[in-house]
């Protein structure tokens, strides 16, 4: 367990049932540990429609959870009716801060890349529809991300879940005013090229995230991951951007309690 941050910092995504959870007992469990490291609320994301339906229960369950919705691109080959009603349901509902993770991912074969753009499309659309940000997926499919985003109009608010582009991708989402979200993966040795893009994001356009149980912090790799683990994150953040740890917890607290609108959510 690391030492706690000097403030408390938002786990911006993480998925607690791929942690394990299943009851309110396990997600009390895991965000009890993650309290304790100064990580005092989390976003758990779903990537099917099942993982939707239970990440917007388990945000009733404890106030410092809360929930984002979509399906993920690697699961779009079938993608009808049905599937998107229900994920505008669990969209609109009040503890649902954002629609995600959608977006493009080119590294699987999961998914036609035509039916990817399409479900991408309509996640950008109903983001734009219920007023709440978008949170992108991209892997190896940076260009056709960003040009879908233009094509159709962003959403006011948009992260780019576990940024992994390089600092010239980093400087165009900048410019466009996109949030970049930094995982355990801005941590790893061979990570050079990451860390130049985390040098380069003004104060207020970070976030700090987990992808619990993926992407585990250096040096702790092949271990499993929990949303305490930001806290790592965040202490590399500091060291990389030639801050102290306070800064960089306090602008990631802010600046998730902005595009979430996490100080307005209310009701179960």
């Amino acid at each position: 367990m690391p030492d706690r941050l000097p403030a408390s910092v938002v786990d911006s995504h993480t998925h607690l049932d791929a942690c394990g959870a299943v009851t309110a007992d396990d997600v009390r469990e895991i965000v009890d540990r993650a309290e304790r490291a100064g990580v005092g609320r989390v976003v758990t994301v779903a990537d099917d429609l099942a993982s939707a339906q239970w990440a917007a229960e388990a945000s009733t369950w404890d106030e410092r959870v809360f929930a984002a919705v979509a399906v993920h691109p690697t699961r779009t080959k079938a993608f009808g009716e049905a599937e998107r009603s229900e994920v505008e349901r669990l969209a609109r509902l009040p503890r649902v801060v954002a629609v995600g993770e959608t977006g493009l991912d080119y590294y699987w074969d999961y998914s036609p890349h035509d039916a990817q753009q399409e479900a991408f499309r309509w996640h950008i659309d109903l983001a734009k529809r219920v007023g709440k940000p978008l949170m992108i997926h991209d892997r190896d499919a940076h260009e056709d991300v960003l040009r879908v985003l233009e094509e159709e109009g962003a959403p006011d608010d948009v992260v780019f879940h576990c940024f992994s582009g390089d600092e010239v991708i980093a400087r165009r989402c900048v410019d466009a005013g996109y949030v970049l979200s930094f995982a355990g993966t801005v941590t790893f040795k061979n990570a050079r090229s990451l860390r130049e893009a985390a040098r380069l994001v003004p104060s207020e356009q970070f976030l700090v995230e987990t992808d619990a149980p993926f992407l585990t912090p250096h040096p702790f790799r092949g271990q499993p991951n929990e949303p305490y683990c930001a806290a790592y994150t965040v202490r590399n953040l500091a060291e990389v951007r030639g801050v102290g740890v306070h800064e960089i917890a306090e602008s990631a607290r802010r600046n998730a309690e902005r595009v979430f609108r996490l100080l307005s959510v209310t009701g179960g």
